[in-house]
């Protein structure tokens, strides 16, 4: 249920197919003291080989509503509805704020808890509300953005209250007759040679294509795309960290602005320039031959042996840039911190 393809067995495991079930299957792990983690599509996660003590818990429910707002329209989506697909329905009914989002795998109550973004969108810039089982009072409860304290790649989910509380539905307010917004270096160079502004439809074709050119769509016998995507987030850094890694590295490292007078860079690049080239492997797992950031199993891999190299690799980094990189992925069942 991952899609790395790796990981021990839950000791339980239960699918919650409406907000009873979450209830229910909470209930059940209380009265047996069983730690509980939940699961969404699996595609931002590596378990252990050891696999997870406790009860999994699997939110699976299903519903789409659409509300007019003025000049938007409010989505409210159930946490188990796939995501892309939502994407695309909003693209081809003209609804923009999502359209850079295109073909990033996993459930729509994954959004919220990792601030999902990609080329210049993210999902606190349309989230308006987020429906949620508070694990502390047993209460369902909604959290404006505002409450969910969204930073890059954050929030209060896997954050200051992880494991608080339960994505059961997420609503976003979504542009009508949206204007598609271009501001990622990579999405501009593919759609430079247009002589007029592109279309939501084009801007999700264009995030595809880029997404497919670095093995991160989800193709059914593509070895590169067992992975987890990007296994490091850019780093957040000062200017005088910035002005260090130039020199250590060359004139050529990528900046883009960040909060606070800060500099994001890119962990690709760190990553390059450390020396772990595309297809760089230790044992069978290895860096994506198509992408730099992305970790794969090239076939029969253990968790062990992606942690393995993940560790290699942000030891080479630290050691040519002084810069200590942070995993995307979520560690389940580890004993040791990574």
């Amino acid at each position: 249920m991952t899609t790395f393809g790796v990981g021990g067995p839950a000791r339980y495991f239960a699918e919650a197919q409406d907000e009873d079930d979450v209830i229910m299957a909470l209930a059940f792990a209380k009265t047996r003291d069983l730690p509980v983690f939940v699961l969404g599509g699996g595609s931002n996660l590596l378990v252990s080989d050891l696999g997870f003590p406790g009860m999994v818990l699997r939110v699976a429910a299903k519903g789409v509503q659409l509300e007019p707002a003025g000049d938007n329209i409010l989505l409210t989506a159930a946490a188990g509805e796939d995501w892309d697909p939502i994407v695309a329905s909003c693209v081809e009914t003209n609804l923009g704020g999502v359209e850079c989002l295109s073909g990033i795998p996993g459930f729509v109550g994954g959004t919220p808890v990792q601030n999902v973004g990609a080329y210049g969108q993210e999902t606190a810039d349309t989230l308006v509300s987020v429906r949620v089982l508070d694990r502390e009072t047993e209460e369902i409860v909604e959290l404006t953005r505002e409450q969910c304290g969204f930073a890059y790649r954050t929030s209060i989910f896997n954050t200051t209250h992880r494991d608080r509380y339960i994505v059961l539905q997420v609503t976003y307010s979504l542009r009508k007759n949206g204007i598609p917004l271009v501001k990622y270096p990579d999405l501009q160079r593919s759609l430079k040679q247009s002589t007029r502004p592109p279309t939501l439809a084009e801007i999700r074709s264009a995030v595809l294509e880029i997404r497919a050119s670095k093995g991160m769509l989800i193709v059914e016998g593509d070895p590169d795309c067992r992975s987890a995507g990007s296994f490091f987030k850019n780093p957040i850094i000062t200017n005088t960290e910035y002005a260090r890694i130039q020199s250590a590295g060359g004139g050529d490292t990528p900046s883009y602005p960040a909060a606070n007078g800060n500099v994001k860079t890119s962990a690709a690049w760190l990553v390059e320039h450390a020396g772990f080239a595309k297809g760089f492997a230790l044992g069978p797992a290895a860096v994506s031959r198509k992408h730099t950031l992305a970790l794969v199993n090239t076939g029969g891999a253990r968790a062990a042996d992606i942690v393995a190299l993940a560790r290699e690799i942000r030891r080479g980094v630290y050691d040519r840039f002084g810069i200590r990189l942070t995993p995307e992925p979520v560690f389940v069942g580890f004993i040791e911190d990574f």
